[in-house]
């Protein structure tokens, strides 16, 4: 009559197969019910397993102590607004907001990876028990507005509809042997956009768009960040205390996101980049020569001399002395490009791009909207019927993946009429799969190679298409991730090795377990 499985196999299956505890509770009653046996334990003992695994369990101290940070270790889930000091204009937050103590939830998610950090060291061939200090650990951040969450079936308590998620990633752990010049690393995820290794840091019934709101409910996140960096985590490892350092990059933002956190105007502003200083009209007239310049120090300067307007100039010269921002940043992300929202915006771009194709629009007629929405009809049926892609009322992330195809170019070509427009098509889709790997990959230099070295000379050859060919799309315009695609990514690859790696992705597909 084999035996049932431990509550922790069995907590282990439901977060593996991504099953809610209503579904995991459906499957349990099911099995039971027709097996006679209980071969799946109840929720409450997989509730009781979990009590280890979540923040709150191991102990750790910091040095120094964190400024404005309890000593206290063992806290699981808190409310989101402890630790942020009202003042006296501040009205009440009123909203539910549930989140860990920002060093719990790491100390907890380095515990988890206990055996990989003492197995990394051993083939490394380091000496385990000198080993004891000298750790640095890289985080990446994410936040996220997660849209409709309201409950689709279920009668539980009625909740906002808008939700933000703001989580964190291991990706790689490195130690500095005593001695030693050089860092090791002994640990990087394979996965550093799985929903597992993304672990969620709070949750909000918040709109992104509401700005006080986020700011209130983030403030003592970012305040436990900043008191982080200038502290070490002493944590029992492997038997040994050793200490880390953390290292935190925000990375896994999309582009409304980063504009909210960093003081700038919105995505529709005529400064069309997060990254550099360059105008709408700058970056059409010159696509590719462009250099990272931003950063959220130079954005809380800028910040002052808008605040403050030194040299008394007119708003539209002040505007463009401070290059668009108009807010205090008041959380530091790393100057980048989000993956999966670049894929997003760039597939929307070619959507509209094969609209004008159809109309024929480079002849230079101006279209009604009937045509135009008879292209796109035209467009959507095609592509239903030859690809089974459904039209979708916003472009998501598996939508993009199968428009951005030579496939999906080729269908596109038999509702264009000229042959010459149809070559400028496909070349235009040609060059573009081959830059896409090279952010989408999580280590491009061993993972596509060619096309890293080859990204440069690619996206001028796009550029030059577009101001040519498609001159009548980008006479002076051009969108804010295309801009992004063209100039910065092998910048930012130099930099970080990587921009696939560092994407919101995870954070974006664990919208599905909330």
């Amino acid at each position: 009559r084999g035996f049932g499985l431990s509550p922790a196999v069995c907590l282990a299956i439901r977060v593996n197969t991504f099953l809610s505890c209503s579904q995991y509770h459906k499957m349990y009653r099911t099995v039971k019910a027709t097996s006679g046996r209980q071969i799946f334990q109840p929720l409450h003992s997989l509730r009781a397993a979990e009590k280890e695994l979540l923040p709150g369990f191991h102990q750790f101290e910091w040095q120094p102590a964190l400024k404005n940070v309890s000593a206290s270790y063992n806290l699981g889930i808190i409310n989101g607004l402890s630790g942020w000091a009202s003042s006296v204009d501040d009205s009440p937050a009123d909203t539910i907001t549930r989140r860990f103590r920002y060093d719990v939830a790491l100390v907890s998610a380095l515990k988890d990876l206990e055996e990989d950090i003492m197995e990394g060291l051993r083939e490394s061939g380091m000496e385990d028990s000198a080993c004891t200090s000298g750790f640095s650990v890289m985080i990446k951040e994410c936040c996220d507005g997660m849209g409709d969450v309201s409950e689709k079936h279920g009668g539980g308590p009625v909740v906002p509809e808008k939700a933000v998620r703001f989580s964190f990633t291991i990706m790689s752990i490195s130690v500095q042997a005593e001695g030693e010049i050089e860092e090791v690393t002994i640990f990087r995820e394979p996965k550093p956009n799985s929903e597992l290794s993304c672990k969620p840091l709070c949750l909000m019934f918040v709109d992104e768009s509401d700005h006080e709101m986020l700011t209130a409910v983030l403030g003592p996140i970012v305040a436990e960040r900043d008191a982080m960096k200038e502290s070490r985590l002493i944590l029992s490892m492997g038997g040994l205390p050793r200490s880390f350092r953390f290292h935190f990059r925000g990375t896994g933002y999309d582009e409304k996101m980063v504009r909210e956190m960093e003081g700038l105007e919105a995505s529709g502003s005529t400064y069309i980049c997060t990254l550099c200083d360059s105008s709408r009209a700058e970056a059409a007239q010159n696509m590719v020569l462009h250099s990272i310049t931003r950063s959220h120090d130079e954005n809380l300067e800028r910040y002052e001399i808008w605040r403050t307007n030194p040299f008394s100039e007119s708003v539209d010269e002040l505007r463009d002395r401070v290059k668009g921002v108009s807010a205090k940043p008041f959380l530091e992300t790393q100057p980048t490009l989000d993956a999966l929202h670049c894929d997003i915006g760039n597939a929307a771009e070619f959507y509209k791009i094969f609209q004008d194709e159809i109309g024929e629009v480079y002849k230079g007629v101006n279209p009604s909207r009937e045509e135009r929405r008879s292209w796109r009809a035209a467009l959507d049926k095609q592509l239903r019927k030859k690809l089974k892609l459904k039209p979708v009322m916003r472009m998501n992330g598996n939508y993009a993946r199968r428009l951005m195809t030579l496939e999906a170019a080729e269908v596109v070509c038999e509702l264009v009429p000229s042959d010459e427009r149809k070559e400028a098509l496909r070349e235009l889709m040609r060059l573009y799969l081959q830059m896409k790997p090279v952010w989408r990959a999580t280590c491009p230099a061993k993972e596509c190679p060619d096309q890293l070295c080859r990204y440069s000379f690619n996206s001028q050859r796009f550029a030059d298409l577009l101001s040519s060919t498609f001159k009548y799309r980008y006479n002076g315009k051009i969108t804010n991730y295309l801009h992004k695609t063209l100039a910065h990514v092998p910048e930012i690859i130099e930099r970080d090795g990587s921009i696939g790696a560092w994407a919101s992705e995870g954070n974006e597909s664990a919208n599905k377990l909330f």
